[in-house]
């Protein structure tokens, strides 16, 4: 392992948060009940005042490193227009419980508890792969306090069959293999399956740091949230749809977790205020491949009364 003055992953954590910090935010923890404990990024306490004008936004992360690796494009587009609470789900970073709760349901109460904790009545979300699991759940079970809803490169309507091709595209055993991976081989491949861009240039020491810093905390209970997943186990989509809601989905075009077809099904089932967004040239994570014209289209979403 890289000592911490050598290691580009820590260097490069550094400015993050020097990001975050710059946006007006601060790292927070809020105790839910007497379980679970969730971190997150939020609005300085120093300048409420200044932020209660302002309409709220959680970013929700995907499976893989904290939120703040994931956001930080969209947290310094969206400040200045929203008061942003980007959350830590349970087991990721400093979050934890004691509950034996694993399910994506549980990381959406969490969620919801965190925002009310927060004093924040209303906000509007967007989730990321797993995350969106996360965010569909939170509009689902408290419409009356979510606005919109954006659902990024998230197959809310993932059938039990789709982890099976997702595997054989992968060429692996095991879910985990992918989405926990724990060697250089195996963090090149979910790269490749994510991003549109060729990684096999990534040199393998810079591999190796981010598979030791990112990907190596809570493996046992990261494991034990990819198994209690609800979502998935039929052989049709186990979701109701958000007829009330407005939905925006936003996808890449060249996908390989949850293929594009997934997205347009998923437009149908969730209501007819539902709309998708394609952006051109973009694998898994287009608010890091393509991060101006992501913002962009959810700004427009968020902001059209």
């Amino acid at each position: 392992m890289l000592p911490y003055f050598l290691s580009p992953v820590s260097l490069y954590a550094i400015y993050v948060r020097r990001c975050f910090t710059a946006s007006g935010l601060s790292q927070q923890t809020l105790q839910l009940d007497n379980e679970t404990t969730l971190h997150f990024w939020g609005p300085n306490p120093k300048f409420s005042q200044a932020t209660l004008k302002k309409p709220s936004l959680v970013l929700i992360h995907g499976f893989g490193p904290v939120a703040m690796w994931q956001w930080r494009n969209q947290v310094q587009f969206f400040f200045p227009r929203f008061n942003v609470y980007i959350p830590d789900l349970v087991f990721f970073g400093d979050s934890t419980t004691t509950s034996a709760e694993r399910s994506e349901v549980f990381q959406a109460a969490s969620v919801a508890k965190l925002m009310e904790k927060a004093g924040v009545e209303r906000f509007s979300v967007i989730g990321t792969s797993y995350g969106g699991f996360v965010a569909y759940h939170v509009a689902r079970m408290w419409p009356e306090r979510v606005e919109k809803v954006v659902i990024a490169s998230s197959g809310v309507n993932m059938r039990r069959g789709d982890n099976e091709k997702l595997l054989r595209r992968a060429k692996l055993e095991k879910i985990e293999h992918l989405m926990l991976p724990a060697t250089a081989v195996q963090l090149q491949t979910l790269i490749g399956l994510a991003m549109s861009r060729r990684v096999d240039v990534i040199p393998r020491f810079l591999l190796n740091d981010f598979v030791q810093k990112l990907y190596s905390d809570k493996r046992k209970e990261k494991m034990e949230l990819l198994k209690g997943l609800t979502l998935g186990r039929d052989d049709t989509p186990n979701l109701s749809p958000l007829p009330s809601k407005e939905v925006l989905i936003v996808w890449g075009d060249k996908d390989q977790i949850f293929p594009l077809e997934m997205a347009t099904e998923l437009k149908e089932l969730l209501g007819p205020k539902t709309r998708l967004e394609v952006i051109k040239n973009t694998s898994h994570v287009p608010q890091v491949e393509n991060p101006i014209q992501f913002n962009n289209i959810v700004e427009s979403f968020l902001c059209d009364s």
